[in-house]
């Protein structure tokens, strides 16, 4: 199983959310390019990025922070955040991301989601569903749609998606655990692999989220920032 360390940019810095609440952030660090790059040398495979900032307004805010990213890592970059148009897609791929989350996206704009896949494959173009109490929440998760999240995952796999980033809002940035149950549900139903995130906070955890058909990885962020779980703990219990 894959371990994405997540580095999540809100006005040029390294944050973290509670809930993805905007007004309860805690900052970790002023250069998310050194964080990622640190991530880089404790051994992790991939980053997971998140553009906050793109998120809740949808036109995309850190483009030369991430395009830094790019340029200085070895590893590759699976990137999330207020992506909702084809050109700006196009744009990160062509930056050298390696992997695009489209959310909102997703929900609202089928035929984007299609041409982005067409275009460029379902190696590189993903979906990020992201639930609160099942249904899926967009824009940043600020809005609760009217959508079941299994739903979204069965259209967006008819449409050719392979892979799928899977967020339960109320365990995020908790250190609660995860939750498990949805994500078993929602590994077995979609047919999709699925990355967990939201609330993955101990070894156990990891454990735990590996026993279960379909979980291809887990997004850890908080847990690493605040020192209650090392990347290279959970390196090794996801590798073992």
């Amino acid at each position: 199983m894959l371990i994405f360390p997540a580095v999540d940019i809100k006005e040029g810095r390294c944050v973290r959310l509670i809930q993805g609440k905007k007004d309860q952030e805690t900052v970790y660090g002023h250069d998310p390019v050194i964080m990622a790059k640190e991530w880089e040398r404790q051994g992790a495979s991939w980053v997971h990025v998140v553009d906050l900032d793109g998120a809740f307004s949808g036109i995309p805010r850190n483009r030369e922070i991430i395009r830094k990213m790019v340029a200085v890592l070895s590893i590759p970059v699976q990137l999330g955040g207020g992506i909702r148009e084809y050109g700006v897609a196009r744009e990160y791929l062509e930056l050298g991301v390696t992997r695009l989350i489209i959310g909102t996206g997703a929900l609202n704009d089928q035929p984007l989601m299609r041409r982005l896949l067409d275009d460029f494959g379902p190696e590189r173009i993903m979906v990020g569903i992201d639930a609160r109490e099942g249904m899926v929440a967009v824009k940043g998760w600020e809005d609760v749609s009217t959508v079941a999240a299994l739903d979204l995952a069965q259209d967006m796999k008819s449409l050719g998606v392979t892979r799928m980033v899977y967020t339960d809002i109320s365990r995020d940035g908790l250190m609660q655990g995860p939750n498990f149950e949805a994500m078993q549900v929602m590994a077995s139903v979609s047919g999709l692999a699925v990355i967990a995130s939201g609330g993955v906070s101990t070894v156990e955890d990891i454990l735990r989220l590996k026993e279960i058909p379909g979980i291809e990885g887990a997004i850890i962020g908080k847990s690493l920032y605040e020192g209650r779980l090392s990347l290279e703990a959970a390196l090794n219990v996801a590798k073992g």
